[in-house]
């Protein structure tokens, strides 16, 4: 009787990561690498850091002590302050967002472009890093916003926790508005034309918005964009997790904006990169 040796082919080496993961991870180390380089532009120009923080702070003050007075009584006993200070954080975070229109048209515009489709990285990733530098400097601009605000008078009602959600909510919001102006600053390629062509957008977003005033208090045809645009949604559960009350639908509305619009502008914007260099 002859017995049967049954042999296994001895283990290969382990397989080599999906291509999928190997390209985003590329395009994440690009990203950053641009993000930095951005930031360290930043540094070296700090007077952008100072004139973003101006701005709202203008707002802040103007709507606190010029139209308070109007605005309290139609706020059935809420402060007006506690009331502006979430509407202000997402003003900033709108406002900042035009950076990333300006920046990328400058960058068309000097060839710096050109540059990078000569270099071996992911296409995405110049938008990507764009995109997370003006995140980053949201986080300085709307940190010394909260400053201001509890210096003025603005106060916690459901803690600090709720607070720090409020304030990763606006991050998220900024990040999102990113994207729509990457689009716009890819489309027309100039940073004053960039400039010029966000008002337009800028504008009916946040004036006809929740940011400021009670929508109830607007006209009655113009209700119905304001309560359904997303400065309204973002502005609204920012201040419900700052004064308390219910939060997830508010919350979770605002979300989903977040992410329709990346869902949207951020392949619009690849496909308009691709297309100008």
């Amino acid at each position: 009787m002859t017995a049967t040796v049954t042999t296994h082919p001895a283990p290969g080496p382990a397989p080599a990561p999906a291509a999928p993961r190997r390209r985003l991870l590329w395009t994440l180390e690009d990203g950053m690498a641009v993000a930095w380089r951005n930031l360290i532009g930043l540094r070296r120009v700090p007077r952008l850091l100072v004139f973003s923080f101006i701005q709202p702070l203008v707002f802040l003050l103007m709507f606190r002590y010029v139209f308070g007075g109007v605005v309290s009584p139609a706020l059935h006993g809420v402060s007006y302050v506690d009331f502006l200070i979430p509407g202000i954080f997402v003003q900033t975070a709108v406002f900042g967002s035009m950076n990333t229109a300006i920046g990328l048209a400058t960058d068309m515009q000097t060839g710096l472009m050109e540059r990078f489709r000569s270099l071996p990285m992911a296409r995405s990733a110049v938008l990507v890093g764009r995109t997370t530098a003006d995140l980053t400097r949201n986080v300085f601009v709307v940190a010394l916003m909260t400053a201001v605000g509890f210096a003025i008078g603005f106060r916690l009602h459901a803690g600090v926790l709720a607070f720090l959600g409020g304030f990763l909510l606006v991050l998220a919001f900024g990040f999102a508005m990113s994207w729509i102006f990457a689009v716009v600053g890819m489309a027309v390629g100039d940073p004053e034309t960039a400039q010029a062509a966000a008002f337009p957008v800028l504008a009916p977003l946040v004036f006809a918005s929740a940011a400021f005033i009670p929508v109830n208090t607007m006209p009655g045809w113009l209700q119905a964009f304001a309560r359904h645009q997303p400065v309204s949604k973002s502005a609204e559960a920012v201040r419900a997790l700052v004064l308390g009350g219910p939060t997830a639908d508010a919350v979770w509305q605002a979300l989903a904006w977040d992410a329709g619009i990346v869902a949207v502008f951020a392949p619009l914007g690849v496909w308009l990169y691709r297309r100008a260099v």
